[in-house]
């Protein structure tokens, strides 16, 4: 209304508030995109309004005929505007509702991942109970071998329910406590407690001194799925190598001399369910999870019959910042 005044009291300025007026008119549309309706009918009262100002102007003669043209100028301008903003809404309401869908089927697959785990692992340890009770009854009988696999299939369903529900937990944000872990000591650890289980030529490579900021439970069980993988991919005589490398990132490498994969298995490696035939096939799955809620990255080189690398990749902690955070892990 003030800028309709204007263009009746300046004659001369016209050019000024008419603009205003239609600049106004597109930024409080911008703020919420109107229903269709109301807002041709605002657009028919702005053009109804603004020509009828400059049409006064031109009675008076102070302004040209030419003039009345830039309203439908405006107004086609506007309507351009208008089209666009509406497919952008109609297309973000698509990708929210394709969202909230994500969302929601997610949120299932993990609940049903929980629920389940917890529903098995409760039949599988009584059966476990019962089979150990079995074991010194059978010792040295034909049936003794037979319930030593009974055990084992049902050692291994457990820790399959167990890395179900830690990759269903993965999303959760209190899935991490993290600190700073200095990874030389760290990856020292590892070594020694794992060594010892299984006869292979344990090694130490490249050690950098790097300062991940991690959750030491969650990278302990990372490193030690990675580790069964390379077992279960060597034979007795067969390297396993233990390095760290340190920069933007700390990376946390495993290597094995083992018999390597195809490139076809490469693609699908993390996948569900996709490695160790005697093993749960969750173990690269969960690695990924881990590296992921970490806001990290696992990747693998492979040559079939060589051997394999997987590198783990954590957030670092600048070297200055780590000497003064409490709480190091070493």
């Amino acid at each position: 209304m003030v800028n309709l005044g204007a263009i009746i009291v300046f004659e001369y300025w016209e050019t000024i508030p008419f603009h205003f007026i239609w600049i106004s008119f597109t930024i409080v549309y911008g703020f919420r995109v109107w229903a269709t309706r109301p807002t041709l009918v605002v657009l028919g009262v702005v053009m109804a309004t603004t020509t009828a100002a400059i049409g006064l102007d031109v009675h008076r003669g102070t302004e040209p005929w030419a003039e009345l043209t830039e309203v439908p100028l405006m107004a086609s301008m506007f309507l351009a505007m208008v089209w666009n903003a509406q497919r952008r809404l109609a297309v973000t309401l698509v990708v929210e509702r394709v969202s909230q869908q994500n969302e929601r089927l997610l949120t299932t697959q993990r609940r049903f991942l929980q629920d389940a785990s917890h529903h098995v692992r409760t039949p599988i340890t009584i059966a476990l109970g019962h089979a150990e009770l079995l074991e010194p009854e059978l010792a040295g009988r034909p049936e003794a071998a037979d319930l030593r696999v009974i055990l084992e299939e049902l050692f291994r369903l457990r820790r399959l329910g167990d890395r179900l529900l830690d990759i269903a937990a993965a999303e959760d944000p209190d899935f991490l406590r993290p600190e700073p872990v200095d990874m030389a000591g760290f990856t020292r650890d590892l070594l020694s407690r794992w060594s010892p289980t299984v006869p292979r030529r344990w090694e130490l490579g490249r050690l950098d001194e790097v300062t991940a900021w991690a959750d030491p439970e969650r990278l302990a069980l990372a490193a030690g799925a990675l580790l069964e993988n390379a077992i279960q991919s060597t034979v007795e005589d067969d390297v396993i190598r233990l390095s760290v490398t340190g920069g933007d990132t700390a990376v946390l490498i495993v290597s094995d001399s083992g018999a390597g994969m195809a490139p076809a298995e490469l693609l699908r490696v993390f996948e569900r369910f996709q490695t160790g035939a005697r093993g749960t096939g969750l173990g690269l799955t969960l690695v990924r999870a881990i590296a992921h809620a970490h806001g990290g990255e696992i990747t693998v080189r492979s040559v079939q019959g060589t051997g394999t690398d997987f590198a783990l990749e954590l957030p670092a902690v600048p070297a200055l910042l780590s000497e003064e955070l409490p709480g190091l892990w070493r």
